[in-house]
């Protein structure tokens, strides 16, 4: 069953990151390729302000060009969650607006080294059919690599919204 739940992870990851991600070739972006796994790293922010109100909770991922070359993503963040011991959850991740913030939709991000790209992240908490986080898997380009982030939170129904990325933190 755990091998079952690891692989369902795996694959609404892939699915979830796959949806809305072009590459570089496909978006027009000129003089800088697609991110390359490895030259990425994501985190959690909260930016200095909250996301909280009405049974809703969220968070900024911030996306850290950590490569030496200038590169291009674009699209929505793969998402998975995990359980206590990594075990995969169920995951349905809603791409487009959030309830804190308007989707600025699919488009080409340029990150020069040491430059990041914002997602908003929200989910409710009402008890509904809850998943039991404590860990998520965040895919920024939609290829297998991943980062794995302490997520310690009550999902409903493992129903988790995104916005694409963005140079800019995302807003309502």
């Amino acid at each position: 069953m755990r091998g079952l739940r690891t692989a369902a992870a795996v694959a609404a990851l892939a699915a979830g990151a796959s949806t809305g991600v072009a590459s570089a070739a496909d978006s027009g972006a000129a003089g800088a390729g697609a991110c390359q796994p490895g030259t990425l790293k994501v985190t959690t922010t909260d930016a200095g302000g909250s996301q909280a109100g009405m049974n809703h909770a969220g968070t900024y991922l911030r996306m850290e060009n950590t490569g030496k070359s200038t590169c291009t993503v674009s699209g929505y963040p793969g998402l998975a969650l995990e359980g206590a011991g990594h075990t995969g959850l169920r995951t349905r991740a809603r791409h487009g607006d959030t309830y804190f913030a308007q989707d600025p939709g699919a488009h080409p991000v340029t990150l020069a080294p040491g430059k990041s790209a914002y997602a908003d992240l929200v989910w409710t908490h009402t008890g509904a059919n809850t998943a039991h986080a404590k860990y998520l898997q965040v895919s920024p380009t939609g290829g297998n690599g991943h980062d794995v982030l302490p997520f310690d939170q009550e999902v409903d129904n493992g129903t988790l919204s995104v916005t694409a990325w963005s140079a800019k933190l995302p807003t309502s």
